[in-house]
């Protein structure tokens, strides 16, 4: 009898601590995807800046 009732008691314990851990990951998640929605260009996909695009200037001509 006590060994179930231990039992039931660790495992209520244990569902609390895993929802509220759940819970906490999902709040700072949401936060961090907040903070850094506009950290990184969507368009460097290689990682280097913008070393490699295209200019949006056509070059003068010198002649």
């Amino acid at each position: 009898m006590t060994n179930k009732v231990m039992f039931f008691i660790g495992l209520a314990i244990f569902i609390v601590y895993v929802y509220f851990l759940l819970r906490i990951i999902s709040r700072q998640h949401r936060i961090q995807r907040k903070e850094h929605a506009n950290a990184y260009d969507q368009v460097d996909l290689d990682g280097m800046g913008n070393q490699g695009r295209i200019p949006d200037k056509k070059p003068k001509n010198r002649a």
